[in-house]
């Protein structure tokens, strides 16, 4: 049985406030874009010599993690302990670039979660399966149902953002990851916390015109002066004709949303991983 877990990007991220365990609460909007891994589990023959019960091979051109650690591994395990899961081989194809705030591991994670589910009938539901998942990363319990979804707490917290969909419906992304890696945990302690002048949740309720100006991600500011190339990879996007463009998450990964497909991507950034795609 095979899965493709996609990636997200973030319309708007705030930090708020910190939390009393030293976590941020922040506040984003969660939105599935249509970059995807793949995640195959087969049945493990019983004869078969494996030391591990969930035999994970990984491949692909963005590799993320080791076998052993993997999330996908993790999620296989944390299910394990509830319930009675025969031995599987897995197969994870990554295309989702790591360190790049599209949320790759996550989702893979959260796939496996519903690959488990459906394949050995385990009858959870969506809530279930969120709750597993949240135990696993901030961001995983998105990916269980992966529809637009406004993230509170630390981004665990989830309601329906209902509008973004329809506002970028026809509209096309454009993907672009340099080789610079951000780290989240000192992104986190270079921001100063406060509420934004406006929520990332009635902003994307605009027109996509008016969130240049008003839809903010704090993480830009010290990512920006630490790496000078995100900026200029944000404003070659606009160059290019984005109607919006910004960091994904803590990044490195710049989107920008067209109205049209974009053309020159590829060429303007071809020392980076780039992705296009019709949302």
């Amino acid at each position: 049985m095979i899965t493709f877990p996609c990636a997200k990007i973030n319309l708007g991220l705030n930090i708020t406030s910190v939390r009393p365990d030293g976590y941020h609460n922040i506040e984003t909007v969660f939105y599935p874009i249509p970059l995807c891994d793949a995640l195959e589990i087969k049945h493990m023959d019983e004869r078969f010599p494996s030391e591990v019960d969930c035999d994970l091979k990984v491949s692909g051109n963005s590799l993320e993690g080791n076998e052993t650690g993997n999330l996908v591994v993790k999620a296989y395990n944390l299910l394990a302990k509830d319930f009675e899961l025969p031995r599987v081989h897995a197969h994870l194809y990554k295309r989702i670039p790591s360190q790049a705030g599209l949320g790759g591991g996550s989702s893979d994670a959260a796939f496996m979660i519903r690959l488990l589910d459906e394949r050995f009938r385990l009858n959870m539901g969506n809530a279930e399966m969120e709750r597993y998942a949240a135990r696993l990363g901030a961001d995983c319990a998105f990916f269980i149902t992966a529809e637009p979804s406004f993230a509170t707490g630390i981004g665990d917290i989830l309601a329906p953002a209902d509008s973004p969909r329809g506002n970028l419906k026809g509209y096309h992304i454009a993907i672009v990851k340099p080789q610079v890696a951000v780290s989240t945990k000192e992104a986190y302690q270079l921001i100063t916390p406060q509420r934004p002048a406006k929520c990332c949740r009635d902003i994307v309720k605009q027109p996509i015109a008016t969130w240049k100006d008003e839809l903010t991600n704090d993480f830009e500011v010290p990512a920006f002066r630490q790496h000078p190339e995100l900026l200029a990879i944000k404003q070659k996007l606009y160059e290019l004709g984005a109607e919006y463009a910004a960091m994904s998450g803590s990044g490195s990964a710049l989107f920008g949303i067209f109205r049209a497909q974009p053309t020159d991507v590829v060429h303007q950034f071809s020392d980076c991983f780039t992705f296009a795609a019709e949302l």
